[in-house]
């Protein structure tokens, strides 16, 4: 990521690694921070010091913001939207109209905004609070039962390397398919996620800091528009979905996203 955001910010910038305690001497350099923990670590430093983090989540900003905007922090979240990944969802399973959530007692908040927002594309959700380690095979079959697919967000407490291969299995054997969390997760089984590429973010990244420099300013944090998906084929062929190309599907989500939001206009 360091690279391509010299590659794109271009001879004009000056790029340094951080040292702990330099906020102290400089609070007026911009600081560009690379995951949470480096996101942690500045503002334990400074709260005034302007930093645009890359490479977190929404959840864990609104954490250090409490939801108000702060004019001297923005972010470009990594982890794609839920709503994203529920249409995603959608396009590829038409017929779909329930949406099943597995979240822990903590987790169940990633999933609140969503609920809300899936009648406009025609789904109804349930969230399944898993509430013990033992509970969560038989939570999740409750929640095949009654969604057409599930749908995975960021969440480590039920989605990880030690829980993922279980509840791959069980849901294929129920045949259903996995949305999300992510692209290392479609490649472990589950059928398709969207994604933004470092690339991307990187140009994102670098027109927000050519601004900054210009207005001292920062957007509020927010979301890539463009995207990618990802897809596993075999799960796809296994299950019997016809799948189009990558392509129109990613057209067809966009194409989703944005009636939705004209509507929300008129």
């Amino acid at each position: 990521m360091t690279g391509l955001l010299r590659d794109e910010l271009g001879d004009g910038f000056s790029l340094r690694p951080f040292k702990p305690g330099q906020t102290s001497q400089d609070d007026n350099s911009l600081i560009i921070t690379l995951g949470p923990d480096a996101f942690t670590l500045v503002r334990q430093e400074s709260r005034n010091v302007p930093v645009l983090a890359l490479l977190v989540d929404e959840p864990f900003i609104k954490g250090y913001t409490n939801g108000h905007e702060e004019q001297q922090l923005s972010a470009i979240f990594y982890a794609p939207p839920m709503i994203r990944q529920a249409v995603a969802g959608k396009v590829i399973l038409p017929h779909a109209t329930r949406v099943s959530m597995l979240a822990t007692p903590d987790s169940a908040v990633l999933y609140e905004h969503l609920k809300e927002q899936l009648p406009a594309f025609g789904m109804d959700s349930q969230i399944f609070v898993v509430s013990s380690n033992d509970d969560l095979i038989p939570t999740l079959i409750r929640a095949l039962e009654y969604g057409d697919f599930l749908l995975a967000a960021p969440d480590s407490s039920i989605y990880n390397p030690r829980t993922i291969k279980h509840i791959l299995l069980t849901t294929y054997r129920r045949n259903r398919i996995v949305i999300g969390p992510s692209q290392a997760y479609v490649k472990a089984g589950a059928l398709a996620s969207t994604y933004t590429p470092f690339t991307i973010i990187a140009a994102l990244a670098a027109d927000v800091i050519n601004e900054y420099q210009v207005s001292n300013q920062f957007p509020p944090p927010f979301y890539p528009e463009e995207f990618r998906l990802a897809v596993n084929e075999q799960v796809a062929r296994s299950l019997n979905i016809p799948l189009p190309s990558r392509q129109e599907l990613v057209d067809a989500i966009k194409a989703r996203l944005s009636s939705s939001t004209e509507d929300d206009h008129d």
